[in-house]
């Protein structure tokens, strides 16, 4: 089981780095609440995958939004009644921003941003999945959403790159960083059972797993 310090754990990490499927894993072994990004309710994402730079924005600010509906739903529960577990981070919003916005737009975006952010309930643990882009790709490839074909690998190496300058920086809560090329934790059970143990010793606010191939 998880220690009964974490309470709130977030899964982070680029497209194609397993959060979500880490999150569903999780929260079913610790009976926990389950808050999922929903890529597939903004309309918006299947054009701005065909058309970065006209659909940047309406599509950022579809997710800004809803990110933030579901974490003042989250705050309005008492975290001490349960465990939840959750596959984004309110404070990674911008990181997108940034990548696909033109200055204008960006800061417009940062305005609206600023004026709409409250004081999301802080993570108790971050889990924050590396890999390669090229098995960034594969994965992504793997799954076959279609709107996601268009994806290219500048896209998804700048988003990693991202992803490292903002957990470099971040100390906001506990960070472990796991590098996740060679681990399967849904269909490989010897890998949870080495993540469940990698949290359960964790001592400083930032550590690192990784396992060779």
């Amino acid at each position: 089981m998880l220690p009964p310090k974490y309470r709130y754990i977030v899964i982070e990490g680029p497209i194609g780095a397993g959060k979500t499927s880490l999150a569903r894993k999780l929260a079913e072994h610790a009976g926990a609440n389950l808050l999922l990004e929903k890529p597939d309710d903004n309309p918006f994402l299947p054009r701005f995958y065909a058309d970065l730079e006209r659909y940047a924005l309406p599509t950022q600010l579809f997710f800004l939004f809803q990110r933030i509906n579901q974490l003042r739903d989250l705050k309005q529960l008492d975290l001490f009644e349960g465990v939840t577990v959750a596959d984004f981070l309110l404070e990674k919003d911008p990181l997108f921003a940034r990548l696909t916005l033109p200055d204008a737009e960006l800061v417009l975006y940062q305005q609206i941003y600023e004026s709409q952010r409250f004081h999301a309930p802080r993570p108790d643990l971050v889990i924050y999945l590396q890999a390669p882009v090229e098995t960034l790709v594969t994965r992504v490839r793997r799954r076959g959403h279609a709107y996601e074909r268009a994806i290219g690998e500048d896209y998804l190496t700048r988003l990693a790159d991202s992803y490292s300058r903002f957990f470099y920086h971040y100390t906001e809560a506990p960070v472990l960083i796991v590098n996740s090329e060679h681990l399967n934790f849904v269909d490989q059970h010897g890998d949870f059972e080495l993540l469940l143990s990698r949290i359960g010793a964790m001592r400083s606010s930032r550590e690192f797993f990784n396992v060779g191939e």
